[in-house]
């Protein structure tokens, strides 16, 4: 009985280091393999999509995947080195990366190229600023946020500078004009705003003030109000729904229980707008079917739920707000591609994440997700007790409760 006491005494003294140090026994806990599943199956599922819905495109069938899976290959090794990183050591970097990310949103609105109306990339369509944009506003608004801790509560130190920082950078989005992106990084930042300790009346304020002002943004926009105007009309008779929209519904019909087959879509070939890109969601459930889209949905639930999961049992404050605005970010991304498709919100233009053509997009996405593994690693050296065991909700603290998801 006293030899098991003593070794009770013993392990409790070894997790009291543990929990002073911030350090996990031995080399310290690994990626979270669900989410890197979750992803990659996603990521080859994207493969598979671009080369079906390109395959009479270019040069040759396979010129387009080609070009896919080497921007893949990229962020695969750009989410390695991330997240064998410390993620808190991108604290020190996040003022010069938004002043970087604000300086590439200003050139392309001077010097990008213009497509289907809106001016969005560099280097003739090669880089899109704006998905970039994303990954360094989840670490800039996560530094910002954990800096104010109780502060937050606090209007002229929590919401009037916020609402500027997000005004600024989603201003500079609209103009492009880029609507959906600048949804999506509001949305993403009022969830880590809430989360990071902020009061009700606040977030009810932000949403008032911000819903007003982009109604007003989107009634001086034609090219907005034209697809707000369609969507309307929709929703009274789905006859009246956008081309677009029509044909995406034609393709999801089409596809049944089980789909038509990979490589089967007939909708891709000149009928349903940008196959590839806002669309590949319909081509997706034309040729898998409802169980293929719901595989999907499935996919994107297990990202939400590690990906919540990770900023439960962050070890800090910064890397909560990390994990959580991530994860946001791919939901929203996703949920909103989602809707589009089956007429439940108004066309836009995102991507559905790491299933859509796009260099820019994957390898942010990928690169996000190296910064997420990151925390799951709890790579963060030197923590004091106070930083791990203090996560109340009280005195503004986040929301997301303590440790271990207590």
């Amino acid at each position: 009985m006293a030899t098991q006491v003593v070794r009770y005494i013993k392990g409790d003294e070894r997790r009291g280091r543990r929990i002073a140090t911030g350090r996990p026994e031995g080399k310290g806990r690994g990626v979270d393999w669900p989410l890197t599943i979750a992803v990659g199956t996603l990521a080859v599922l994207g493969l598979m999509m671009v080369y079906s819905t390109t395959i009479d495109w270019g040069d040759s069938p396979s010129e387009y995947v080609l070009r896919q899976a080497a921007w893949l290959a990229l962020g695969v090794v750009l989410m390695v080195v991330v997240t064998r990183a410390d993620y808190a050591a991108w604290r020190r970097f996040s003022i010069p990366l938004m002043g970087g990310a604000l300086a590439l949103l200003i050139a392309v609105l001077i010097f990008g190229t213009e497509r289907f109306g809106a001016q969005r990339a560099l280097l003739d369509g090669s880089i899109q600023p704006s998905e970039l944009v994303k990954l360094i506003a989840v670490v800039y608004i996560a530094d910002w946020l954990a800096s104010k801790g109780d502060k937050i509560r606090d209007v002229s130190y929590g919401l009037i500078p916020f609402a500027v920082l997000i005004g600024g950078i989603t201003g500079l989005i609209v103009l492009q004009p880029d609507f959906g992106t600048a949804a999506v990084v509001a949305i993403m930042a009022g969830i880590m705003f809430f989360l990071a300790g902020a009061e009700i009346k606040q977030i009810v304020i932000g949403l008032i003030v911000g819903g007003a002002t982009f109604a007003i943004l989107v009634a001086n926009s034609p090219h907005a109000q034209e697809r707000i105007d369609s969507y309307v009309k929709a929703i009274h008779d789905p006859q009246q729904a956008s081309y677009h929209v029509q044909q995406a519904m034609i393709a999801l019909g089409s596809g049944g229980l089980t789909g038509v087959g990979l490589g089967e879509s007939r909708q891709k070939f000149g009928y349903l707008p940008l196959p590839h890109t806002d669309s590949v969601f319909a081509v997706l459930g034309e040729e898998t079917g409802l169980i293929g889209t719901l595989f999907v949905i499935g996919l994107f639930a297990t990202i939400a739920y590690r990906g919540f999961r990770i900023a439960l049992n962050a070890p800090d404050v910064f890397g909560t707000l990390i994990a959580v605005g991530v994860t946001s970010w791919i939901v929203v991304e996703a949920l909103i591609n989602i809707a589009v498709m089956i007429n439940i919100l108004p066309l836009t233009g995102i991507p559905l994440p790491f299933i859509s053509y796009g260099g820019s997009s994957v390898v942010s996405l990928l690169a996000a997700i190296g910064l997420m593994q990151s925390v799951a690693r709890g790579s963060r050296k030197g923590l004091t007790r106070s930083a791990l065991v203090d996560r109340g909700r009280r005195n503004g603290r986040p929301r997301l409760s303590r440790i271990g998801g207590g």
